[in-house]
């Protein structure tokens, strides 16, 4: 089921923003960027509208790298299967801010406009990831209902996990993610879109604190955690 969401309240992280378009450590930014990325992030509001849908899958089985999903699908990564082996169910979920804003910053860039471009950019990544954050929240929230834990956030592309396996991602959710379009090279449209997985189980050590970074001798790695 898609669920479009206006209830989601967004409120951008204004030093997040400054910081993803370099402002971090010891080079401030000077006070026209922050009355730039002020404005910017109060009227960025009009240009986000959330979408996300979510389903909750049992595990079949795992066997080495392979984790065999109720209905046929299977994910293949060391990551993946280490948490999920775990688990004995997965939620699977996609969700998007939609096209606008986007859409506004390539016109900005077109224009000739290539900070204001980069500054709606940014709103964007942190907009995207408020309401990834909000999904991973009302999933363990429901979960822990019913006295179980929940993991981080996994997706394609991340670590082992090869982008290809987003399309089996997008099988396992039945069409129910038809807002989101995924190219011949498996990236999403809207760009402003995050999809993923999170384990589903009773054990806190293995399944919530869950951090496969911890062993990972892989130096610089951007997505470490």
């Amino acid at each position: 089921m898609t669920i479009i969401s206006s209830q989601i309240v967004i409120n951008i992280d204004e030093e997040k923003v400054l910081a993803d378009i370099g402002y971090n450590g010891n080079c401030g930014p000077p006070a026209r960027m922050r009355t730039l990325v002020h404005e910017y992030a109060r009227n960025a509001t009009q240009l986000i509208n959330p979408a996300y849908t979510h389903v909750i899958r049992n595990i079949d089985f795992v066997v080495g790298r392979t984790v065999y999903i109720e209905g046929g699908s299977t994910f293949k990564s060391h990551v993946i299967s280490g948490l999920l082996k775990n688990c004995e169910q997965v939620a699977v979920f996609a969700l998007t801010i939609d096209s606008y804003l986007e859409e506004a910053a390539s016109q900005l860039a077109d224009d000739g406009l290539v900070v204001q471009a980069r500054v709606l950019d940014a709103i964007g990544s942190n907009a995207v990831e408020q309401v990834a954050e909000h999904i991973h929240k009302m999933i363990t929230a429901t979960a822990s209902i019913q006295g179980l834990v929940t993991s981080q956030r996994f997706s394609p592309g991340y670590c082992d996990w090869n982008i290809v396996q987003q399309e089996m991602l997008f099988r396992t959710m039945n069409g129910s993610s038809s807002f989101i379009k995924m190219t011949d090279r498996y990236l999403m449209i809207p760009q402003k879109s995050i999809s993923g997985i999170m384990g589903i189980g009773t054990r806190e050590d293995d399944v919530a604190n869950y951090n496969p970074c911890k062993t990972c001798e892989r130096q610089g790695c951007a997505g470490r955690r």
